[in-house]
């Protein structure tokens, strides 16, 4: 018998859902990548040294095991803001960090509203709280002697729930409106980038409405796009005409999904001329729905940029992607979400909560164990296992955490799956 003792409610027959993103050139999202740009810069540097065998004067050798950093970035007009606390034996230079992001982004000159070489860089960053430190470095069952085991000593970096998601509704196993918003996003900041539509500047936001029909997207019936543009641009039959071709059909063709009869909206205010950190601020976390699911799957609240794996609120939120990916890749569930729970200071997770929403070819409570017996999500664990040593997290920073087709997004693979299958078999 199915267990869906956990299932909110039943599926209606009918519905809509919608999603959003935003293009990389939104305040907010500035703000994740150069966080997680001075991540990035932190462990490629630190592993540097460590190849070099460095040890600080102090006799800290240096080691990407021992950075820790929880970065945030402000934005507005003319002005970036840095701070969080840092722990490391290398020297990043952190106002050349954020100029080269904002230059890459496409913000290189002042008629854009915000200009990588003459806006203002503070940098407020200061050393981790040696009482964070101490938990993390050592966990609480090492320091009181009642483990050995090294992926034990790492303890999580603060306490919270994380949500892992997928569902069988499109190729990436991701919900199909946070789909199509984030690759329409994408395909934005693409044409502007290439020359197809010139006159398009960084900001910009995308939103998808889908249709289901038992559980399943089976049409879009709403599109909205707003993107900043130059000053000179008058007609928006132009520029509504200029997003359906080169930005709305190609992403939903692609897709395979009906949109004949979708109601589009392109800049439906009227003209975009101020955007970016002239036209809002920006803030690192603030657009954590995009990050994830779009809405579809829960969220525990902690955001991803600027954390290293230690942070669970990142490292634990990739492994329950991996984990609930890997269920239905089995063919265990059409959708999935986990939640794991942590204490700051203890490497095994307080709780493991497994939830098919009735889909489930099995039980949850038999999944729950199989996923227990092959994953191990412990901080240390998840580090090892998903490589996130590396300094791979400012591609991370926009157009989404998950559904993408990356090498180096290792929590995307779907490598468990033979061997869920076979502990499934064993607990039934």
């Amino acid at each position: 018998m199915q267990d869906t003792s956990r299932s909110t409610s039943a599926t209606p027959r009918s519905y809509l859902f919608t999603s959003e993103s935003v293009t990389e050139g939104h305040p907010d999202k500035i703000c994740d990548q150069i966080s997680d740009a001075i991540l990035d810069a932190l462990l490629a540097k630190e592993a540097e040294l460590e190849a070099k065998g460095y040890v600080s004067p102090s006799g800290v050798p240096a080691s990407v095991d021992n950075v820790r950093c929880a970065c945030e970035t402000f934005v507005t007009t003319g002005t970036v803001i840095v701070a969080g606390e840092i722990r490391t034996e290398a020297y990043v230079d952190v106002q050349k960090i954020a100029r080269e992001v904002i230059r890459r982004i496409g913000y290189d000159r002042a008629k854009y509203g915000f200009d990588c070489d003459t806006c203002g860089v503070l940098n407020l960053i200061h050393e981790q709280s040696p009482d964070i430190a101490a938990g993390v470095d050592e966990s609480y069952d090492a320091q009181a002697g009642r483990t050995t085991d090294p992926l034990d000593l790492v303890g999580a970096g603060d306490q919270g729930m994380m949500f892992g998601y997928a569902t069988d509704e499109t190729d990436v196993l991701m919900p199909m409106p946070h789909y199509l918003a984030s690759r329409m996003a994408e395909r934005l900041a693409q044409v502007r980038k290439d020359g197809t539509v010139p006159y398009l500047r960084p900001d910009g936001k995308t939103q998808v409405t889908v249709r289901y029909e038992d559980g399943r997207p089976v049409e879009v019936t709403a599109v909205v796009v707003s993107t900043q543009h130059a000053e000179d641009v008058e007609d928006m039959s132009q520029v509504r005409a200029d997003m359906t071709r080169h930005v709305i059909a190609p992403v939903l063709d692609a897709a395979g999904i009906k949109w004949d009869k979708a109601d589009i909206y392109v800049n439906p205010t009227g003209r975009f001329v101020v955007g970016g950190p002239m036209g809002d601020t920006g803030l690192t976390g603030r657009k954590i729905i995009v990050d994830t699911y779009g809405g579809m799957g829960r969220h525990g609240g902690g955001c991803f940029s600027g954390k290293d794996c230690t942070k669970v609120d990142r490292s634990a939120a990739y492994a329950a992607r991996w984990v609930a990916k890997n269920v239905v890749a089995a063919g265990l569930a059409h959708r999935c979400e986990i939640e794991l729970a942590y204490a700051i200071g203890v490497s095994h997770p307080l709780s493991i909560m497994v939830d098919t929403f009735g889909t489930g070819t099995v039980p949850d409570s038999v999944i729950e164990a199989a996923v227990e017996r092959v994953f191990d999500l412990r901080p240390g664990a998840i580090i090892r296992d998903l490589r996130l040593r590396r300094p791979i997290f400012e591609k991370t920073a926009a157009y989404g955490h998950f559904g993408r087709e990356d090498p180096d997004f290792t929590w995307e693979a779907t490598d468990r799956v033979d061997e869920l299958r076979a502990a499934v078999d064993e607990l039934r």
